[in-house]
């Protein structure tokens, strides 16, 4: 198998040649034949988040064919087009599996980051976090869908019946959310990085009612607020444009430090509320959304080799909609 292997954090992806490996018990090896290339990627690489095992394989939004079934597996085939997302194994009796909160398992593996993802031409995944995808779609179109999809999805859902949504870094994640917001009937309202020309019109194209700086208020309250930017000072900003009542939800897995604000922004029973992981029932909930709402990714394609490349673009923020990597 060929590989782009992260060896040290903040280092180059390294090209590797590997031998191709065997699924274990309750595993499939899969052929990888799309990944998309997500911000965790870039926390991975940069090293922002703990206990990364080196080296380590980064990509988690896999959309591939099972190439073999390891024991006890009966769930999938060989051939079976199937795909894997962020959260790839979970311990099943602690008290969080028990109770239906899988995304906080006490003992978790994550693809990409605690156990090889898919910036590859192969890899290992449990049966039981590999969702079959039939045969609809591009896989590139699909690939997305993993996790800007995935944890879009979750953060929608925890927004609540919110109409008017505001959605804060329009990149992947938010693309995705604004089609299924706007399918649902709600209003939603783009924030962008200041002078972002392009992502603003790629909002309104999307039905955003309103696209503007993050900085700016929006033209009116809005009742939620979703935060995909793993930027801190964004918090004080949202709860500064929610309503009363209103919810900020915060949808990355890091975030730079949020800087102190007056108790004001956050009285009169708003809210601030963060996102974890996902269940494997949000990933049949929303697969079916996706659907259902003819969901359609703005994806740029790019070889398994320009990993590093496609990861500059998306720090420096020259991408709209998502990055996808093709062995």
């Amino acid at each position: 198998m060929d590989a782009m292997v992260l060896t040290a954090p903040g280092t180059r992806l390294q090209y590797q040649q590997r031998d191709t490996p065997l699924p274990g018990d309750g595993e499939l090896r899969v052929r990888i034949s799309a990944c998309g290339v997500c911000r965790t990627d870039l926390h991975v690489v940069d090293g922002e988040l703990p206990n990364i095992a080196y080296p380590i394989i980064p990509g988690h939004e896999i959309v591939g064919r099972v190439e073999a079934v390891g024991r006890n597996v009966t769930s999938h085939r060989v051939g079976d087009r199937v795909g894997i997302p962020w959260l790839g194994h979970t311990c099943g009796v602690c008290r969080y599996c028990r109770s239906g909160m899988e995304n906080l398992c006490d003992a978790p593996l994550f693809t990409g980051y605690t156990r090889d993802g898919g910036f590859a031409t192969h890899t290992i995944a449990d049966a039981r976090y590999a969702f079959p995808l039939g045969e609809d779609g591009d896989d590139v179109a699909i690939a997305p869908l993993l996790c800007a999809g995935l944890i879009g999805w979750r953060s929608l859902v925890i927004a609540g019946s919110a109409e008017r949504l505001g959605i804060y870094g329009f990149g992947a994640a938010g693309h995705i959310v604004a089609q299924v917001a706007r399918w649902q009937g709600r209003r939603v309202h783009a924030f962008t990085r200041g002078g972002d020309v392009a992502a603003q019109d790629f909002a309104r194209s999307l039905g955003a009612v309103w696209a503007g700086a993050s900085e700016e208020p929006p033209p009116e309250p809005l009742d939620a607020a979703i935060i995909y930017a793993p930027v801190g000072s964004l918090v004080p900003a949202a709860l500064r444009a929610v309503r009363k009542g209103g919810r900020v939800v915060c949808a990355g897995i890091h975030m730079s430090d949020i800087p102190g604000f007056p108790y004001s922004l956050l009285w009169e029973e708003r809210q601030l509320v963060s996102v974890a992981n996902l269940t494997r029932q949000d990933g049949i909930d929303f697969l079916d959304v996706a659907r259902r709402a003819a969901i359609r990714t703005e994806t740029h394609a790019f070889p398994l080799g320009d990993a590093d490349a496609v990861l500059g673009k998306l720090r420096a923020g020259e991408l709209l909609g998502a990055a996808v990597l093709v062995p």
